[in-house]
């Protein structure tokens, strides 16, 4: 099937008004794009798995994308083994409430990538079995893939010795510059 044609088959199976087909990924690696409500994103995740003609039967990825005001795109692209075509299926959440279903009983490889999307976006997935942080430490407040997160700038800090690299003990506060073996210093050059 062409990206066109699993677009449209999944968009036909959901049979919803606000379901959107598209594409992504520019001519030669195209890919079918389907937007859809919260509420259809486990039925169609569903339906991309059990239909015969798209048959997407490995769940490659999970993640989100942050929009701002307009909320959180969450996208799972799902691949078919035996008929070799992919699908990218999104939908967006508001960031007022951040949630969406799990979808991990439809796909348990999403697992692990709810929960680091969870982790970094604070989006929750309502059934998933074991939300809980998975690379971050404890004491880590926040959600560092969100665009509001501020990067914590490095602390300038003084040299905690008694004295700067490279200087020595008579003193003297100039380092003296280091060549790689076999090169002559400025003044040692062949010639005149």
């Amino acid at each position: 099937m062409t990206p066109e044609e699993v677009g449209a088959r999944l968009g036909s199976l959901l049979a919803e008004t606000d379901v959107t087909v598209g594409l992504s990924g520019g001519q030669t690696y195209a890919r079918a794009t389907v937007d859809v409500p919260p509420d259809s994103w486990r039925p169609a995740l569903l339906a991309a798995r059990d239909d015969t003609e798209l048959a997407c039967d490995f769940f490659d990825w999970l993640s989100a994308v942050d929009e701002l005001a307009d909320g959180f795109d969450v996208v799972a692209h799902l691949w078919s083994t035996t008929r070799r075509h992919g699908v990218l299926i999104r939908t967006r959440i508001p960031r007022s409430d951040a949630r969406v279903r799990s979808v991990v009983d439809v796909f348990p490889g999403a697992s692990w990538h709810e929960r680091e999307t969870y982790e970094m976006f604070g989006i929750e997935f309502d059934g998933h079995p074991d939300l809980k942080p998975l690379l971050l430490p404890p004491e880590f407040e926040g959600h560092p893939l969100r665009k509001e997160f501020v990067l914590a700038s490095r602390v300038a800090k003084p040299w905690p010795g008694a004295k700067e690299p490279g200087e020595s003990e008579a003193g003297g506060s100039r380092r003296q510059a280091m060549r790689p073996p076999g090169v002559p210093a400025p003044g040692e050059w062949g010639g005149a």
